[in-house]
């Protein structure tokens, strides 16, 4: 029922969004990994963000793998990255800190309810820059099927790696009860989109520093 309510609310608000407008993020060279992303900073509560970053091959096909990195305090117990801009009918990327251990997984749903394991898509962690702190836990990894994705029926949505996407984010305080990438996920807290800037996180090469962080 939770849950019910909490997507039918945030499924209104994001459905609303429209691409196209100025880009919220700004540019980071990676010292760690050596990938260049676009960054955004998602306020959470009153002073505290957690960090959104995209990398991208540059140039980018039609249909390309993407690198994203999360930076949360320990605090968060979860937060899951949404490339539709929506709760339903696209590929979630989640995160999570269990014990010392960073955990990714990426959901879908296609009603209102507890997002599933999706497997139209796939993580490919890379060990440089996944980790935890003693007061921020970190995920670096690759996805294949994030940038180019079947929405409803026959539709398909292509996030445009020399432009602006529509992207959103949820958080929820409470961690996941276990370091399963199918582990049961708590209603999100917070929630909110933004326009995240693709075209400043080209990567010429972004295969060989997947090869080198792997």
């Amino acid at each position: 029922m939770r849950w019910n309510l909490g997507l039918t609310y945030l499924a209104a608000l994001l459905g609303c969004a429209s691409e196209g407008l100025a880009a919220d993020t700004s540019v980071v060279r990676d010292g760690e990994t050596g990938f260049t992303f676009s960054e955004y900073r998602a306020q959470y509560v009153i002073g505290q963000s957690i960090t959104f970053r995209v990398a991208v091959p540059s140039p980018a096909a039609a249909s390309y793998d993407l690198v994203f990195q999360i930076i949360a305090p320990n605090a968060v117990g979860w937060t899951g990255l949404s490339w539709g801009a929506s709760m339903i009918n696209c590929p979630l990327t989640i995160g999570w800190a269990s014990g010392n251990t960073p955990v990714a997984s990426v959901r879908r749903t296609s009603v209102r309810t507890q997002p599933q394991v999706y497997t139209g898509a796939t993580l490919q962690l890379l060990k440089t820059g996944t980790k935890v702190n003693g007061t921020h836990w970190q995920i670096t990894a690759k996805c294949t099927g994030c940038s180019t994705f079947a929405t409803t029926g026959s539709n398909t949505k292509a996030l445009n790696a020399n432009g602006s996407n529509r992207l959103a984010f949820a958080y929820s305080k409470t961690k996941p009860a276990s370091a399963s990438s199918a582990a049961m996920l708590s209603v999100h807290d917070v929630y909110n989109y933004w326009d995240h800037d693709f075209s400043s996180a080209g990567n010429i090469d972004f295969d060989s520093l997947v090869q080198r962080n792997a």
